[in-house]
């Protein structure tokens, strides 16, 4: 390998919006941050979020003048 001509690879945080912080290595220079993790992700917790869908078919039907099927 050719010296000086590879990113330094460093030690950083990713950072999960429910303040779970995992140390990994990467090339970028700032922490990342995640939408989810394996302590907040609900495939992982077991604790499944049902979303309200009857609203948004609603919208979906009135924005094309669609009548209930």
């Amino acid at each position: 390998m050719k010296k000086n001509i590879h990113p330094e690879y460093k030690k950083i945080s990713a950072i999960c919006s429910c303040g779970y912080t995992i140390p990994v290595f990467s090339t970028k220079k700032k922490d990342m941050l995640l939408d989810l993790c394996s302590q907040c992700h609900p495939f992982y917790t077991g604790k499944q979020r049902s979303m309200n869908k009857k609203g948004r078919i609603q919208r979906f039907q009135k924005r094309f003048n669609l009548s209930e099927i």
